[in-house]
């Protein structure tokens, strides 16, 4: 496969797991499908989440918004929980030591950062870095959806139980979900634990790595042999 072509061709999703050919799990049906309001576009969004007040203690304490960042037509989307304390200050999303360890996550997968999107459930930090509050969360949830809509990934990772839980509206620990696909809207699901959780626990990189082979089984991606 050509990662080097920007051009974006939506496949059709087989209601089968093609790694383990288990059904695939469906989201949540109460979940809203993503809205795509004709005309929209990305930098319209990043305007809109910039001017955001909904959540009155994340407007007050933000330094600034943190919307996402890289290719706008890729394959795949790498979805976190919420900005930290350098992605408050750079207004870019996993840019501290968690998102260094991401950015050699997706280099072992021979992919490169500015081929994937990366975004949060939340665009604010919440304060002492804190998980997010449902009704912060659903404030959000109309800007994700948009991006999503936009961007028509084929292919989406949840970092950690708490984007996982949110996007799929389910109640299963990360443990459970993982080496599970799930159907989002068209969209396959993988969800593996948060590059900051690796940070503390550093046996579960094996984990992940098993959940990043089976990522790039579903994508067609060929990788090189490693332990």
């Amino acid at each position: 496969m050509s990662r080097s072509t920007p051009t974006h061709t939506r496949v059709h999703t087989s209601q089968t797991n093609p790694v383990s050919g288990a059904p695939a799990i469906a989201a949540d049906s109460k979940r809203p499908s993503a809205i795509s309001v004709a005309g929209d576009t990305l930098d319209a969004i990043r305007r809109d989440v910039a001017a955001c007040t909904r959540c009155r203690e994340l407007a007050c304490t933000r330094t600034q918004t943190v919307f996402g960042v890289g290719n706008p037509h890729a394959r795949l989307c790498f979805l976190g929980e919420a900005p930290g304390a350098d992605e408050d200050r750079r207004g870019e999303p996993f840019v501290g030591r968690a998102g260094q360890l991401l950015d050699r996550i997706i280099e072992a997968c021979t992919l490169k950062r500015e081929e994937v999107y990366i975004l949060n459930i939340l665009k604010c930090r919440p304060p002492g870095n804190r998980n997010p509050e449902p009704d912060e969360a659903a404030n959000c949830r109309p800007f994700l959806d948009r991006q999503l809509a936009l961007i028509k990934p084929e292919f989406l990772c949840c970092l950690g139980a708490v984007a996982a839980k949110n996007l799929l509206g389910r109640e299963d620990s990360i443990g459970k979900m993982r080496g599970r696909v799930f159907d989002y809207h068209g969209i396959k699901v993988v969800c593996t634990y948060h590059p900051a959780y690796l940070l503390r626990n550093p046996s579960a990189k094996r984990d992940t790595w098993e959940d990043m082979q089976m990522l790039m089984k579903l994508m067609g991606i060929e990788l090189p042999g490693r332990q």
